[in-house]
């Protein structure tokens, strides 16, 4: 018969536990010295040994011949309770024996003597799983226990337990394994097993694991199923993960804001069957790798990777920011929240990743702070010229028209050309407003429609927000007439997406053009443009009733 390694190989003293050095140190003093309590409180994450610490305990307090502390394991006792035929040894689950009842019958079992062994021991498993009443039944005989009577409580969440059973019981806090010594057990298992465990599958397995044994061990099992050569490409298959190059590739498709791009691999890996929500617990622990990569950290402990991943980690954090990294971070998280209230989980988290290509789409302070942060890049770098502020009152034009920005009263976004590097003033032009653009001489851009399709592999948050629009050409200025009220707000906050547009629009047209907004001009206008200058004075002087004397 076929025995599970978490089964076959779990330890039967406390010298073969592993990471918990602490803990049997201790117990194993008691036993030898003869001074155990009568109750124990074990607590800690999954797979990190409670149960089987308790069983082995149960073992050495009525082991026959006990060898320092620790049981024989050849005596009647030690075998008989290693093959469940003890009846003094009672393990009880309390995720389904919650009640009042099942602890009164334990209370009146617990007042009979043992059979066979020394002690009665009661293992209650998930102890934090018992009702309130339960509880209460429980603490009644922990207060005055009979002197053959032992309880070894385990929890994976002992706030869950009444204070006044915690202040009853010796307490014994089970840590996390480290991943070194988990790799180095299962490189030891394999070797007995007959199986070729590579290292950096071993540490992959042990990462994988999150410090538990058992999860570590049931893990190596599959994959032993799988290959008789374990590699970290056969253990993440067998996790169902996907491989790091993909998160790599997400990771910079995010930086590069290649919309298209991350569609494109999310796309890819859907077709691998891969679940949405593993991939955002992927890419939370990969940015997290970033993040810590980016501050400077370089152990490999906590970073959990190996150590040519981390070169690439270091790579890939010289060319983000600490905020941007901070803002994906809290978008891959708040998305993961979400993922288990939501039926299409793909197209959460497609949005998600909308989200971080597009620092225009999100309005958190992370975001603004990525902004901020890229602007003074830029302003250092003196890829921005710095304007000088004009002195008060020396010209009598709005400070629109100064800059050379069309006025535009029923739009929003003005001209987004930057104004031009400090120079000496020159003398004032003739005609202030010449370099202006003129609405009612632009002409329509016929290839619109082609630059808006080279804008859409690059930018299509910013092409959906040009949908419907037109353009015209007038002097050095394209004119946009928008009809979404987001294509102002994007041009205003993102500077990159202006020059993705300006760039679209340069390799059509074959110019680089200053964007503004468009106005239709006015019937009025137009006829003021088509009458006499002077007849208009006088039709405007009459209109006012001012006298007027032709000669």
């Amino acid at each position: 018969m076929y025995y599970a390694l978490y089964r076959k190989y779990r330890p039967r003293v406390f010298e073969d536990v592993i990471g918990q050095d602490h803990i049997t140190v201790t117990l194993r003093n008691e036993v030898a010295r003869g001074h155990t309590a009568h109750s124990y409180l074990f607590t800690g994450s999954r797979g990190t040994g409670k149960t089987t610490c308790a069983r082995i305990l149960a073992k050495a307090v009525n082991c026959e011949h006990p060898v320092n502390g620790d049981p024989c394991l050849s005596c009647d006792t030690c075998r008989g309770i290693e093959e469940g035929s003890v009846l003094d040894i009672v393990e009880i689950d309390a995720a389904s024996n919650n009640g009042v009842d099942n602890i009164r019958e334990l209370k009146e079992e617990a007042n009979f003597m043992p059979t066979s062994a020394k002690m009665r021991v009661y293992i209650i498993d998930e102890v934090h799983m018992l009702s309130p009443g339960a509880f209460n039944a429980l603490l009644k005989i922990m207060e005055e226990p009979p002197e053959h009577v032992m309880f070894i409580l385990a929890t994976t969440e002992a706030h869950k337990v009444l204070p006044t059973i915690i202040s009853r019981c010796q307490r014994f806090d089970f840590h996390r394994v480290d991943a070194q010594v988990i790799a180095d057990f299962l490189l030891t298992i394999a070797e007995k097993e007959g199986v070729s465990l590579q290292q950096d599958a071993a540490l992959t397995i042990a990462a994988l694991a999150d410090g538990g044994v058992r999860d570590a061990m049931s893990l190596l099992d599959q994959c032993m199923s799988k290959a008789q050569t374990i590699t970290a490409e056969v253990v993440r298959e067998s996790a169902g993960l996907i491989s790091d190059d993909y998160l790599f590739t997400l990771s910079g498709q995010i930086a590069a804001h290649s919309v298209n791009d991350i569609f494109s691999t999310v796309s890819e890996l859907s077709a691998l069957s891969l679940d949405p929500g593993r991939l955002c617990e992927q890419l939370i622990s990969h940015y997290r790798c970033l993040m810590l990569t980016k501050s400077g950290c370089s152990s490999l402990q906590l970073l959990s990777c190996l150590p040519q991943e981390f070169e690439r980690y270091q790579q890939t954090a010289a060319k983000c920011s600490m905020p941007e990294i901070l803002r994906v971070l809290r978008l891959l998280q708040d998305t993961l929240d979400r993922m288990g209230r939501v039926h299409n989980r793909r197209l959460e988290l497609e949005m998600c990743l909308l989200q971080c290509a597009s620092p225009a789409l999100d309005t958190s302070s992370d975001a603004l702070l990525t902004r901020l942060e890229k602007l003074e890049t830029q302003l250092a770098s003196g890829s921005i010229p710095v304007m000088q502020a004009p002195a008060v009152g020396l010209s009598s034009g709005t400070p629109r028209e100064e800059m050379g920005v069309p006025v535009q009263a029923s739009h929003e976004t003005v001209a987004d050309e930057a104004p031009a590097p400090v120079a000496p003033a020159p003398h004032p032009a003739k005609n202030p407003r010449a370099k202006l653009p003129s609405y009612d001489q632009a002409t329509p851009i016929e290839q619109w429609a082609d630059i808006l399709q080279i804008l859409s592999r690059t930018n299509p948050a910013l092409t959906g927000a040009l949908s419907g629009s037109t353009a015209y050409l007038s002097g050095e200025f394209v004119l946009i007439d928008f009809k979404s009220p987001l294509f102002s707000k994007i041009i205003r906050e993102d500077s990159f997406a202006k020059e993705t547009l300006r760039a679209a629009i340069a390799k059509v047209l074959g110019h680089s053009y200053r964007l503004g907004p468009y106005k239709a001009p006015s019937r009025e206008g137009m006829q003021m443009q088509q009458e006499n200058p002077v007849e208009e004075l006088l039709r405007r002087a009459k209109e006012n009733g001012i006298e007027v004397i032709e000669k």
